[in-house]
């Protein structure tokens, strides 16, 4: 009987110590690798006189220095990518009048990230109107958001859940030269995505080219430069928003 009460004990105390290595493990993962925002793009948006950049509890909130903002955008980052790696290339949005707010997700992955839309949006409580989207697992997330939205964004990503039936407006930004969230991965989910959404290929455009944060393993090389980018992305994506 002693030695069944010991032998239980010693399974019980293995199983606490695997559960403990396995949480210390993964939140030592999280922390490690994380993708640093380019300090020159990001030196050149907050230089940026069209716009202010704030450091809310909420998120990065990027506005229109002149004439206010009548929508919102909440963006996700990519997994294990400093939110501030997104300024630089959504500063143009907002400074056309969409009011931004870059979250910080939970140990850098937006899958921990269980917090409502309106924890976000609640930075700027005047706006009434609000889209959602991310890059990359941000985007993921961003799917899961969208029915509190008006409109979905996804910068090299594709949605896990069934919007099909929605009446959201969707743009989604594709990069020919992204070996991670392909186009050809992008297309295979676009039957969970509104009839009516939008899908761009940006030619040159890696998985990276869409944040400032150098590049990424397993990626493809970029052949569009960084002003580029940030023009096409600006076109496609500020009318949508201010429609």
């Amino acid at each position: 009987m002693k030695k069944k009460r010991r032998l239980l004990r010693w399974i019980l105390w293995s199983i606490v110590l695997v559960v403990i290595v396995a949480v210390v493990g993964t939140l030592a993962w999280t922390q490690i690798g994380v993708m640093q925002a380019a300090a020159e793009p990001l030196a050149d948006a907050k230089a940026n006189p069209a716009i202010t950049i704030t450091d809310a509890p909420e998120g990065i909130v990027l506005a229109p220095r002149e004439g206010g903002s009548a929508t919102g955008l909440v963006f996700i980052p990519g997994a294990k990518v400093d939110p501030w790696a997104y300024v630089a290339i959504l500063q143009d949005v907002a400074a056309e009048g969409t009011t931004v707010v870059i979250t910080r997700p939970w140990l850098n992955l937006a899958f921990f990230d269980l917090r409502g839309l309106d924890s976000f949006t609640s930075a700027v409580p005047e706006i009434e109107n609000w889209g959602v989207g991310g890059h990359s697992l941000g985007g993921v997330r961003a799917c899961q958001l969208a029915g509190d939205a008006e409109t979905l964004v996804l910068f090299a990503s594709y949605c896990a859940t069934d919007l099909s039936g929605d009446s959201l407006a969707v743009l989604s930004l594709a990069g020919t030269e992204d070996r991670l969230s392909t186009p050809e991965k992008i297309a295979d989910a676009r039957h969970l995505l509104p009839q009516d959404a939008e899908l761009i290929e940006i030619e040159g455009a890696s998985h990276a080219s869409f944040g400032d944060y150098g590049p990424q393993s397993g990626d493809g090389t970029p052949t569009i430069s960084d002003d580029e980018m940030r023009a096409v992305v600006t076109e496609a994506l500020a009318p949508l928003l201010q429609r």
